[in-house]
């Protein structure tokens, strides 16, 4: 398998960031009761880490050890404010539900923690991969997490109303503590999945 698959496939499913890593999951309670938040936040997210990760690979080598933190943040911070901008501009209405959670990306343990442990010490082009590999990582979960909360908690997928008015609305779901319970179970499944799998091997 060559250096970019396993990357891929570690961010993916082996090392997932909320999977394995556990890491993400603020936004995971904040936007996942929206599907398309969801997906904005997967893009922006995916976006920041992905080029992060490029750039502060290219960049090692320059920094000096004693500011290598705040280096990083900045960094971060430079695609994260590109992020807010395109949405501010393209998607004005998003932008505003979403409120400070765009922002509140830079905080996100994903993006310091990929460009701490790989992109700091792999080439550029690995640490690229890497970086959507956990974006993506990250992302497929809370896609499943939103579809999920939206449909129970609205009746709806993407605004659009699915379940008639017979349908009464799981009102818990559109709360955070769903998501906590979601992710328990996401986590509790995956792991006992894994477990089997490594039996069998």
């Amino acid at each position: 398998m060559s250096p970019a698959k396993k990357v891929m496939q570690e961010g993916l499913w082996t090392n997932n960031p909320i999977f394995v890593q556990v890491l993400g999951i603020c936004s995971t309670l904040a936007v996942t009761n929206n599907l398309r938040n969801t997906l904005i936040m997967v893009v922006g997210v995916t976006f920041a880490t992905a080029m992060g990760s490029l750039t502060l690979s290219a960049l090692k080598d320059f920094i000096p050890r004693k500011v290598r933190m705040i280096v990083q943040v900045l960094v971060l911070s430079f695609y994260v404010i590109i992020v807010d901008i395109l949405l501010r501009a393209y998607l004005p209405a998003a932008s505003k539900q979403l409120g400070p959670y765009v922002g509140l990306i830079i905080t996100n343990c994903i993006l310091m923690g990929r460009a701490e442990a790989f992109a700091a010490a792999n080439k550029p082009w690995l640490s690229f991969v890497d970086g959507i590999a956990n974006g993506l990582g990250y992302g497929w979960v809370l896609v499943v997490l939103a579809i999920i909360r939206e449909f129970l908690g609205f009746g709806s997928l993407f605004g659009l109303k699915i379940l008639g008015d017979g349908f009464t609305p799981w009102t818990i779901m559109v709360m955070a503590p769903s998501a906590f319970f979601l992710v328990a179970l996401a986590l509790w499944a995956a792991n006992t999945y894994k477990a089997k799998l490594g039996g069998k091997k």
